[in-house]
């Protein structure tokens, strides 16, 4: 809402009571982004074997694995670190 001042982010109380002594909100966050990776780079390996094995080889194609790969990984050192390495010229 436009009237009123931005928050930040809180987890809600009510899941933090369920977490054992010593073990923060932000511990879990980052254990979840690093599942998250796990997860995608599996997945982007399998799919870019299917795609070099199961089709026409294109000169299109490892281009744009290369830019996905490297996009992907700027995004995912981003949201696990809070620093984008080389992009960190260029975010505010």
């Amino acid at each position: 809402m436009p009237d009123q001042p931005l928050q930040p982010f809180a987890p809600p109380t009510a899941l933090l009571q369920y977490l054992p002594s010593g073990f923060s909100s932000g511990i879990a966050v980052t254990w979840i982004l690093y599942a998250v990776f796990a997860f995608w780079a599996l997945y982007t390996l399998v799919a870019i074997y299917h795609w070099l094995k199961y089709s026409h080889a294109s000169w299109v194609a490892f281009p744009a694995m290369a830019a996905h790969l490297l996009v992907s990984l700027a995004l995912m050192s981003y949201a696990l670190s809070g620093q984008a390495f080389f992009l960190s010229n260029y975010l505010p």
